[in-house]
């Protein structure tokens, strides 16, 4: 979820938090009340900086996750997943989208465009 978008989907993102936790993901960070706030990169030549949505673990191994709803700003949101993307096929870790009811349509022309197919959202 691009950062605009983030104070309209609080509710989402605790609802995303709890599903993850009954599903047995532990040590959770997310930029949300109560959490730990999840390492942010610096976008080299701006000052954007990307921030995944949550990131916990799982026997052993970091999941990123972003959350995907409808956007005004696909661009970012591609770059994101992109750069997510990267970072964990080079740490060895794990990135999984999330989205829910209204949102599948736009999440698969989306990583269609990026050509990220191999990614099932998981939805909620």
């Amino acid at each position: 979820m691009v950062k605009v978008d983030k104070s309209e989907n609080q509710a989402f993102l605790e609802k995303s938090i709890n599903h993850l936790e009954a599903t047995g993901f532990e040590g959770i960070k997310a930029d949300l009340e109560g959490y730990e706030t999840p390492k942010s990169y610096l976008r080299k030549g701006s000052d954007s900086r990307i921030t995944p949505d949550i990131v916990a673990l799982k026997n052993g191994r970091k999941y990123f996750f972003d959350i995907s709803l409808k956007s005004e700003k696909p661009r970012l949101l591609k770059s994101k997943w992109l750069f997510l993307d990267a970072l964990s096929r080079m740490n060895s870790n794990r990135f999984r989208i999330i989205t829910t009811k209204g949102h599948y349509k736009f999440t698969d022309m989306m990583l269609e465009d990026i050509n990220l197919t191999n990614k099932t959202p998981i939805k909620i």
